[in-house]
């Protein structure tokens, strides 16, 4: 069983998914010209005991955000930002929101994929 999350924290804040419109709106306004950090983690489970796992960190900085924008960039990237912390994907429109992303762009996304594929290629899980 392969299982991964992630978190955001901001000064000490953990931020969930937003889930509606309006808890977007407040999550960008609160991130708007602020650093935050997303901390990724996977394991690898086998027979009920967890045999590998890893965490890895970036570190956003947000671009200073007008309400109007924050409203512009909701409606045009659509509901799906509403199941991602933060309200944003930088693989989409959100990368817009940036000044600065310091960190790998599969942590970012919540899955630290090359530290994943490594550890299934020492397990011969996939091919080498």
């Amino acid at each position: 069983v392969i299982g991964a999350d992630q978190i955001l924290d901001l000064k000490g804040h953990i931020f969930d998914k937003p889930g509606t419109r309006i808890a977007a709106s407040h999550q960008l306004a609160q991130l708007a010209g602020h650093t935050h950090r997303l901390t990724s983690a996977c394991a690898i489970a086998r027979g009920g005991k967890v045999i590998w796992h890893h965490a890895d960190q970036a570190r956003l900085t947000m671009r200073p955000l007008t309400k109007e924008f924050i409203d512009a960039y909701l409606d045009a990237a659509g509901p799906s930002v509403l199941n991602c912390v933060g309200s944003y994907q930088v693989e989409g429109l959100g990368v817009q929101l940036f000044n600065r992303i310091d960190g790998d762009h599969f942590t970012i996304q919540g899955l630290d994929l090359l530290s994943l594929m490594a550890q299934l290629r020492v397990m011969g899980l996939v091919a080498a």
